[in-house]
């Protein structure tokens, strides 16, 4: 999730600016250390934490407003990433051109939605938002057919586009005509969703392969977004008389662990497994999120919401699949100006 990601996401731990640093990075080099803890307990680690971000949302809005709560968030998460700044010793970038993007991507992939659902979850439940949020490769999907160039449509890729939409429908009963679904949280949630796939496009092609470490990139990126935030929460909220323990408890990890933890988690995953196998934790999201949603908060559940789901994570899956491997003499025709698939950053929710 950039939630952020992902979930994000969120979501949003690993940025798309970390995340086209990391993609363009030579294999060897990304795979000299490897961390002791097997990658498949990091992966579920990863899973845990996005899932459960869509419940701390719900926590914290309790006691603070939706921007005080996104405030908190980036703060928090952002001083998880200046600490290890500080130990690896690694500088912010610097240029103009570069801090001027960073603000677009800032607002695109942290920002704006991780405020939308702050605000949405006022109305809906964290379940709903969880399973919004998975349609982010769907949007990211549509939107890369027109923008980019290299990611051409194939059959199969646009049935998946369908089905996944059509999981949507069925998720916010369509059929009954979106009876008892507030409708300004859910067009909340689903703008949030497509907000990343926007900012996954703009930062491939204004700061992909400009030559700063990822790490760097997403900590400026991060710390451009607390300052908008610290700019615009004020502006519509006033300082709160009492901190509520549980909210503020809610807050803290949904920054140190959804946006910090999650950072470095999913950048080493991407490292050691590439993107294709790190993005995986999108399918997980949302069923985590509704399983928490439900055992935690005692929130509702209907037929529709895990069937509608499961229809959305498979037609998410066939947009996000590649075609087979063509034969040797295909491949070594391929002119070498084509984009590798390593070089194309993962998608996160």
């Amino acid at each position: 999730m950039s939630t952020a990601p992902p979930p994000s996401r969120s979501a949003t731990a690993l940025t798309p600016t970390a995340q086209a640093s990391t993609a363009d990075a030579p294999a060897s080099s990304a795979r000299l250390a490897r961390p002791a803890l097997d990658w498949r307990i990091r992966f579920g680690i990863l899973s845990l934490i996005w899932g459960f971000s869509f419940l701390l949302i719900k926590v914290g809005t309790d006691g603070y407003a939706p921007f005080q709560v996104t405030l908190g968030r980036l703060v928090f998460g952002t001083a998880v990433i200046a600490a290890v700044l500080v130990v690896k010793r690694e500088r912010l970038p610097r240029g103009a051109r570069t801090w001027l993007h960073l603000t677009v991507a800032a607002f695109l992939l942290n920002a704006l939605p991780f405020s939308l659902f702050a605000y949405a979850e006022l109305t809906i439940p964290s379940t709903l938002a969880g399973i919004c949020n998975a349609t982010s490769p769907l949007w990211g999907m549509a939107l890369s057919l027109v923008a980019l160039s290299e990611d051409r449509p194939t059959r199969r890729r646009v049935a998946g586009l369908g089905i996944g939409f059509f999981g949507v429908l069925t998720v916010l009963g369509a059929w009954q005509g979106f009876s008892g679904l507030d409708l300004g949280g859910t067009a909340m949630a689903l703008l949030a969703s497509l907000s990343y796939p926007i900012g996954w496009i703009y930062v491939r092609r204004t700061l992909a392969g400009s030559g700063h470490s990822n790490l760097s990139l997403s900590g400026a990126q991060l710390l451009v977004a607390t300052a908008e935030l610290a700019i615009v929460t004020p502006m519509f909220t006033s300082l709160p008389t009492h901190f509520p323990v549980v909210p503020l408890l809610a807050v803290v990890a949904l920054g140190a662990l959804g946006t910090g933890l999650a950072f470095l988690l999913q950048y080493a995953l991407v490292a050691e497994v590439g993107p294709t196998t790190a993005q995986m934790v999108t399918y997980f999201i949302p069923v985590i999120a509704t399983a928490a949603g439900v055992a935690v908060l005692g929130e509702s559940l209907s037929w529709s919401t895990p069937v509608g789901a499961m229809i959305v994570l498979a037609g998410a899956a066939l947009t996000q699949s590649r075609p087979r491997a063509r034969s040797k003499s295909v491949i070594l025709s391929r002119p070498r100006t084509a984009t590798p698939p390593e070089a194309r950053p993962p998608r996160q929710s």
